[in-house]
C-alpha cells in the first residue's frame, strides 16, 4: 500500500525527491516501453522485408515457369527450323548449278524458238547472289500467239532441271489487230543454287556464330 501512496503523493516538480521504489518502477517502465518500441520497429521492418521477399519469390517462380516452358519449346522449334532449312537446301539443289546455267539459258532460248516464238530480244544480265541462291535477270521481247506462249511455258517446265521464271515489269499486248499475235516484253528472273564455297564467300562478315 505504501507504494500506491507514494505514487499518489509524488511531486512532479521534484523528481529527485521521489522514493527509490518509485524511481525504479518508472525506470523499469521506461525501459520496457523503449524495448517494446524497438521490438515493434524491428519486427515491423522484418515483416515488410518478408512480404517483399515473398512477392519476389512468387515473381521468380512465375518467371522460371515461363522460361522453363519456352526452353521446352525452344528445342522443338530449333529442330523444326533445322529441318525446314534442310528441306529448303534440298529444293534449291534441284535448281540449276553454276556450270549448268549457261546451257540452261540456251535451252530456254531454244524452247522459245521450238514453240514458234520470235525472240527479238533475249539478253541475260549479271546475277545477284542471295543466301542460298543467285538470281539472274533476262531482258526479253518475244512475239507469238497465245498458244505458242503456252507451248513455251510448258516446254520450260519440261526441262531436265527445275526452272523458275518470275515476271518483273512484263507486259503482254497485241502486236497487230486481227493477227492474233502478242508481244511479250519485260524482264524475267531465273535462279540457280549457290555452291557451299560460294555461300561462304557471299556470307556477310560476322554473320556466322
Amino acid at each position: 500500500m505504501s507504494f500506491v501512496q507514494d505514487l499518489r503523493n509524488l511531486d512532479r516538480n521534484n523528481v529527485g525527491g521521489w522514493p527509490k521504489s518509485v524511481k525504479m518502477f518508472f525506470t523499469g517502465l521506461v525501459f520496457v516501453i523503449v524495448v517494446a518500441i524497438g521490438w515493434y520497429v524491428e519486427i515491423s521492418g522484418q515483416q515488410d522485408e518478408l512480404a517483399a521477399a515473398e512477392q519476389k519469390e512468387d515473381a521468380l517462380k512465375a518467371e522460371f515457369s515461363q522460361k522453363q516452358a519456352k526452353s521446352a519449346n525452344l528445342e522443338a522449334l530449333e529442330q523444326q527450323l533445322a529441318e525446314m532449312q534442310d528441306m529448303l537446301r534440298q529444293l534449291l539443289r534441284q535448281l540449276p548449278s553454276k556450270t549448268e546455267m549457261p546451257a540452261l539459258l540456251v535451252d530456254i532460248s531454244q524452247t522459245a524458238l521450238a514453240a514458234g516464238l520470235e525472240p527479238d530480244v533475249f539478253q541475260p544480265g549479271p546475277e545477284t547472289p542471295k543466301d542460298f541462291y543467285a538470281e539472274r535477270p533476262i531482258t526479253l521481247r518475244m512475239v507469238g500467239t497465245y498458244h505458242q506462249f503456252g507451248t513455251f511455258i510448258s516446254g520450260v517446265a519440261s526441262l531436265p532441271r527445275v526452272v523458275i521464271l518470275t515476271l518483273h515489269d512484263v507486259s503482254l499486248q497485241p502486236k497487230d489487230k486481227g493477227t492474233g499475235q502478242l508481244v511479250l516484253q519485260g524482264t524475267v528472273k531465273t535462279y540457280r543454287y549457290l555452291e557451299d564455297d560460294e555461300q561462304q564467300t557471299n556470307a556477310p562478315a560476322g554473320g556466322a556464330k
